[in-house]
């Protein structure tokens, strides 16, 4: 695999005359003589030729280019990993005394923001902010990326570590480089607890006991099918019937995951309030009640 990334006007003229094969909310795919072509909007241009796989991006802005290389990145790695049975679920995950804490959100829920919170209490380790690995015997695997903050936050991490992107449909974040937080990375953790979060208008937090079958139904967006986590969409859609069969395994192992976690986990509704300390608060005084009877 090769990446190339070119910070200048993209190049249409020369391009095939054909239809477009499919349409996500980041760009329009095209397919003519073994590359895909994906347009953004006219901003830019990524190729990948399917045969040698070398994918390259062309835009004159820095962040579009970014993006667009970090997701395809992502795209490439999640299905490596996924051939040996790890798959991504779309969480905040960290571990206090060896177990693990996933808080199930979705895009633009906060995971990053009580993700900061949680690390201000020194036992607490981070596995990954947005997406751990969940193993078949339900241990969680570190994949920490970085972590991201909304604008307001930014001012609590040293601004060395600290870098503003344009996101193509989430607007601004801040990113917080991987060496500010390496230090308190885990490995991996064992099953521990399983958080439903949900936002409400409410002043404070509440943490209720969730079924199995709530977990359940949890795990299906945000592991099975994998809503929030970058699959690569714009590389997988107009490929044949045969070629989709072929990754019913893939499915399989996701649903044996989901199941195997949500089993030998403590699964809670968490009805997070407006106040992030009292959020965080509220997480660690569960996880420390919870670890402690199972010791």
């Amino acid at each position: 695999m090769v990446l190339e990334l070119n910070g200048a006007a993209p190049a249409y003229d020369g391009l095939p005359v054909c239809d477009a094969s499919a349409y996500t909310p980041r760009n329009v795919v095209y397919r003519s003589n073994g590359r895909r072509l994906l347009d953004y909007g006219g901003r830019g241009l990524g190729i990948l030729d399917e045969a040698s796989q070398r994918f390259s991006m062309t835009s004159e802005d820095p962040d579009l280019v970014y993006e667009a290389a970090y997701l395809f990145l992502l795209a490439r790695i999640g299905e490596h990993l996924d051939t040996r049975r790890l798959h991504r679920l779309h969480a905040l995950a960290l571990s206090l005394r060896g177990r693990s804490i996933l808080v199930l959100l979705p895009m633009g829920g906060g995971k990053s923001t009580l993700g900061a919170e949680l690390l201000k209490h020194p036992d607490i380790r981070i596995l990954s902010d947005d997406s751990p690995l969940i193993a078949r015997d339900a241990r969680a695997h570190a994949y920490p990326l970085r972590l991201g903050l909304l604008k307001g936050r930014e001012g609590e991490i040293p601004p060395e570590y600290v870098r503003l992107i344009q996101r193509m449909e989430f607007g601004p974040k801040f990113l917080v480089d991987y060496s500010y937080f390496a230090a308190r990375v885990t490995a991996d953790a064992e099953p521990g607890l399983l958080l439903l979060g949900r936002r409400t208008l409410g002043a404070t937090p509440r943490l209720e006991h969730a079924s199995l079958a709530a977990a359940l139904r949890a795990m299906i967006p945000n592991l099975v099918v994998g809503l929030g986590l970058f699959q690569g969409l714009e590389f997988v859609l107009g490929r044949g019937y045969r070629e989709i069969l072929g990754k019913a395994s893939v499915g399989v192992s996701r649903c044996r995951n989901a199941y195997a976690l949500a089993r030998r986990s403590h699964c809670y509704e968490f009805h997070m309030g407006r106040d992030i300390a009292a959020n965080a608060q509220a997480v660690v005084a569960l996880a420390e009640k919870v670890f402690a009877a199972k010791t």
